[in-house]
């Protein structure tokens, strides 16, 4: 019997030590992309709750690039969202000059919720831009 064999389908297939025939397939070659915070909990949030995308962006070989993507959007979004809520509610330098505990306060508040609104909206509900990437 022949070591690998092409069929029909135009697949190749390998004999294998049990005297049968498997295809051989293999995924895409996939870019590896740095993937920090947010990135690895969008990964979390398709493994658990979203099965058919996560599987989806693995086998076309895009889940990294997806979930980098989501990371640098989130972090862009995090910067600005903290810059904006700063000048709203005057947590400035001048007032880390005069009073730390109280800047300390404000910038902690905001980086919570700034945090939560990115979670909430581009980590868990962004499938929009789930669906550009595929």
């Amino acid at each position: 019997m022949e070591k690998h064999i092409m069929g029909e389908n135009g697949i190749s297939y390998t004999l294998g030590e049990d005297g049968l025939y498997y295809p051989d397939l293999y995924l895409p070659e996939e870019t590896e992309y740095p993937i920090g915070k947010y990135g690895m909990l969008r990964k979390i949030y398709l493994q658990e709750h979203r099965k058919g995308l996560y599987l989806e962006l693995v086998l076309a070989g895009k889940l990294n690039e997806h979930l980098h993507q989501i990371d640098k959007e989130c972090n862009q979004m995090m910067d600005r969202l903290v810059e904006q809520m700063k000048e709203k509610q005057g947590v400035t330098e001048e007032l880390k000059m005069q009073d730390q505990m109280a800047w300390v306060g404000g910038m902690n508040n905001i980086r919570a919720c700034a945090e939560e609104i990115v979670q909430y909206t581009m980590v868990f509900i962004c499938d929009k831009i789930s669906l550009k990437s595929i």
